[in-house]
C-alpha cells in the first residue's frame, strides 16, 4: 500500500488538526453545533424568521421574470431557507470528510458533488412547489388544478 497522507484541516485550512482522529472529532463537533442550531430554531421558531424574506415584484415583464427567478426566496419563509442552507452545509461536511471525498480525484469529486447539488436543488424546487400548492388548498379550501 502506498503511504497516503490525509489533509488535516477544515474551513479551507483555517482550522488545522494534529491527527486524523482529532479531525474526525472536530468535524463531529461542527456537525453537532449545526444540528443544535437547527433543533433550537425548529423548537423556538423566532417570529422574525416566520415571514418571507422578500415581497413579490410588481409591474411589467421584468417584474414577472424576477418573480420567477426569485420565487424560492419570495414565497419561502426565512426559517425554511436557513434550514435548507444548514442541511447543505451538513451534507457537504459529511461527504467531504466522513466519505473521504477530499482524497479523491478532481473529476470524481465534481461528478459526485454536482450530481448531488443538482438533485438537491431539484428536490427543493419540487418540495416548495408542492408545499405552496398544498398550503393554498388548505387556505382556500378548493383544488385549483385537477390533474
Amino acid at each position: 500500500m502506498a503511504d497516503h497522507a490525509h489533509k488535516l484541516e477544515i474551513f479551507r485550512g483555517l482550522i488545522k488538526f494534529k491527527s486524523n482522529t482529532q479531525k474526525i472529532w472536530g468535524v463531529l463537533l461542527l456537525l453537532t453545533i449545526v444540528t443544535a442550531v437547527e433543533v433550537a430554531l425548529g423548537i423556538y421558531k423566532p417570529e422574525v424568521l416566520m415571514s418571507p424574506s422578500m415581497t413579490p415584484f410588481e409591474g411589467g415583464l421584468g417584474a414577472t421574470l424576477l418573480n420567477i427567478i426569485f420565487s424560492a426566496f419570495i414565497y419561502t419563509k426565512s426559517l425554511n431557507l436557513i434550514f435548507i442552507v444548514l442541511t447543505i452545509i451538513k451534507a457537504y461536511y459529511i461527504t467531504w470528510d466522513f466519505m473521504h471525498m477530499r482524497d479523491e480525484t478532481k473529476a470524481l469529486r465534481r461528478l459526485v458533488v454536482w450530481t448531488a447539488v443538482f438533485l438537491i436543488c431539484y428536490l427543493v424546487f419540487i418540495l416548495l412547489q408542492e408545499g405552496g400548492y398544498i398550503e393554498s388548498v388548505y387556505t382556500n379550501g378548493y383544488v385549483k388544478r385537477d390533474f
